[in-house]
């Protein structure tokens, strides 16, 4: 694409997004565009959900390795919709105007709007996602067999979730009652939810679901889950990831620890995880983009790829603070 059009895309985010509006908590998105490729470059629009470290990690990942295969010959039109799924709409809408030449969604909201805003086009622009923790659920594919059949695929953030209750009993082989807290908007969330629950009923764990519809929600939840529950799992959740210093509060004032779904949170709120490396997910993304770009690989039989390694982490801090003594094999979050 040529230079003049990669402006003009560029500022008509910038016009477009401003009008949007933002409230006083949640600012309007920007762009980042990066500088302008060759004449035979490619143009790839960037929708993330919300700002937060783990999407973030996810985001550098994916730049890094598709700059790395194609240098300045690749233009990144970076959105943030600032947790607004809506938004994240008009966002893909707008690449697919603008014909760019593959989107990465980050987060499943992300995901659903560039699958829907690209079904409109007939499927032209490839789809690549990443901190997806399950394809089927969010795509809502009945019979799933690893790969879409559509012009979508991607990597996922799912860390084993019978290994996160195997680390929440080996910590707290006592407790009696389990409460998962989770953002019932989430299908992702919900998915980890269903999976979980009868891993942790199956350990002898009593376990109850404390769900919040959006973020107004997550302090007085989680009290509620802290006075009824001995130890608390947040599984791999974008509101509870953003709300996690409150949620800190709550539970640090109950004294009631917290397993989470993965180290950002982990760090917030939680004393320990089975971790995955987002970075390493999104360099994995951007690796599969530049086989589309480069090598004219087809989307739809790319199967999703997922995290190669996990790690047992934990939060010294809040550790010390509520008297949890982890095993040898666990590595300090730094």
């Amino acid at each position: 694409m040529k230079k003049l059009v990669t402006l003009i895309l560029a500022l008509s985010f910038v016009f477009m997004l401003a009008a949007c509006g933002s409230s006083a908590s949640t600012p309007a998105a920007t762009a980042a565009p990066a500088a302008a490729p060759a004449d035979d470059g490619f143009t790839v629009g960037i929708c993330q959900l919300v700002q937060h470290p783990a999407l973030d990690a996810a985001t550098e990942g994916f730049k890094e390795a598709l700059t790395a295969k194609l240098g300045d010959k690749v233009t990144f039109i970076e959105q943030n919709a600032s947790g607004d799924s809506a938004l994240c709409s008009t966002i893909c809408s707008q690449f697919v105007s603008e014909e760019v030449d593959l989107i990465m969604a980050n987060a499943t909201p992300a995901l659903q709007a560039a699958a829907s805003a690209t079904a409109s086009d007939g499927d032209r622009i490839p789809v690549l996602a990443t901190s997806i923790t399950d394809f089927a659920s969010a795509l809502a594919i009945d019979d799933w067999t690893g790969v879409t059949g559509t012009n979508i695929s991607g990597t996922s953030d799912l860390a084993p979730l019978g290994g996160q209750a195997e680390l929440l009993h080996e910590l707290f082989p006592d407790a009696e009652t389990v409460g998962i807290l989770f953002c019932d908007g989430e299908a992702n969330s919900l998915y980890q939810v269903n999976v979980i629950q009868p891993v942790l009923e199956d350990m002898g764990y009593e376990v109850k679901r404390f769900s919040f519809s959006d973020s107004s929600l997550v302090s007085s939840t989680a009290e509620t889950a802290c006075a009824e529950c001995d130890v608390l799992y947040i599984p791999t959740d974008n509101t509870a990831a953003s709300c996690g210093e409150a949620i800190h509060n709550v539970a640090l004032n109950s004294k009631t620890p917290i397993v989470a779904g993965e180290e950002n949170l982990c760090k917030l709120c939680g004393v320990a995880t089975l971790s995955i490396s987002y970075h390493d997910i999104g360099f994995a993304c951007g690796e599969m983009a530049a086989d589309i770009l480069l090598g004219g690989a087809d989307v739809s039989t790319m199967p999703v790829q997922f995290a190669p390694e996990f790690t047992k982490e934990f939060n010294r801090e809040l550790c010390e603070a509520l008297n949890v003594t982890v095993p040898d094999d666990f590595v300090a979050i730094e």
